[in-house]
């Protein structure tokens, strides 16, 4: 008899059996990018980012008309051992601040004129503390993939993640410490602003939580026993993104865990992302290296919320408009060499 499947299955079939680039696209993308009135190459990562979009949404020209911004809200057990400088409480009240319209990521949305919508996960019933038992079994960790998923309707064509939960950043740093191993004070920083003997308790959090788990490497079991809701849930979006050929762009040092663990899953996995900004959490600039990453911004900012992504999003219309709106030498009767 067949053995039954369990929840996990459907996803690693997904990380295993991606799209493959769009190699039409590509040159088409490059072709007419050599006719553009520009010396070759002097946009720079515009064109990159360009390139990209090109390989994995299959578009000539690349577009993005309707990009959105999921923020993914969760609530973390291990809040109770004192790794953040703020109550589990303001995450429901950030929530709240979302929807009023009152957060910087709003202005940013604003700004860039990007659609914004909140995905609050369960916020009343907090992950167990991950220092002492795992967040998730197999059958949650999965329906919770599948809830990111849902980030993708309606047509969105730049899926800009971003998150909210007090306590994420021992969760991240716990993740991070699991996949590349190294000391927890490796990986853990100061999050909301934790420092002095707050911050050495915070570490051995993370350490213990790390112990915990007795050095397992499989990723999605990385996840299920360390990762919080809304990391699951940019799990399940990275991977439906890629499966629906939208791009992502990663916002800061939480979101690029649930970009870590997928990677880990197949490096190939996140070849559609973007990486919105190197945050100033102080191990993030590690995480970027090891996933082999160049973030499109440095501007010293550690709020998470999306907003680092949000502000990305506009290089990522500039350099589509850029590249679709150009005149070619010809069209505009300027010498080529």
């Amino acid at each position: 008899m067949a053995a039954a499947s369990l929840p996990f299955d459907d996803f690693r079939d997904l990380v295993n059996l991606l799209p493959a680039p769009d190699e039409a696209a590509l040159a088409a993308f490059r072709a007419r990018d050599a006719q553009l009135t520009k010396i070759p190459g002097s946009l720079g990562r515009l064109e990159e980012i360009v390139e990209l979009l090109a390989a994995h949404t299959g578009q000539i020209p690349p577009k993005v008309e309707r990009p959105l911004v999921a923020v993914f809200a969760a609530n973390h057990g291990i809040t109770a051992q004192g790794v953040s400088a703020f109550p589990a409480e303001v995450t429901k009240q950030m929530v709240a601040n979302y929807a009023a319209g009152g957060a910087a990521v709003n202005q940013i949305c604003i700004a860039g004129d990007l659609g914004l919508k909140v995905f609050e996960l369960a916020l009343d019933l907090p992950t167990p503390d991950i220092s002492v038992a795992d967040a998730f079994d197999e059958a949650g960790c999965a329906a919770t993939m599948a809830f990111g998923m849902e980030s993708l309707a309606g047509g969105v064509d730049l899926l800009c993640l971003g998150e909210m939960g007090i306590g994420n950043t021992a969760v991240a740093s716990a993740i991070f410490f699991a996949l590349w191993g190294g000391k927890a004070e490796d990986w853990v920083g100061p999050g909301t602003g934790v420092v002095g003997p707050a911050l050495a308790n915070k570490i051995a959090v993370v350490d213990r939580a790390v112990a915990r788990i007795g050095g397992e490497q499989d990723p999605f079991e990385i996840l299920r026993r360390l990762g919080g809701r809304e990391i699951a849930a940019m799990v399940g979006a990275i991977i439906g993104a890629r499966h629906q050929k939208v791009p992502v762009m990663v916002d800061g040092f939480v979101t690029t865990a649930a970009a870590a663990l997928v990677h880990a899953m197949n490096p190939q996995a996140i070849d559609h992302c973007l990486f919105a900004h190197v945050s100033a959490e102080p191990a993030h600039v590690r995480v970027l290296e090891k996933l082999g990453k160049r973030p499109l911004l440095d501007l010293g900012m550690r709020l998470g919320e999306g907003t680092g992504a949000a502000l990305a999003a506009a290089l990522v219309k500039a350099a589509c408009a850029t590249h679709a709106g150009m005149a070619t030498f010809a069209e505009a009767g300027v010498s080529n060499k």
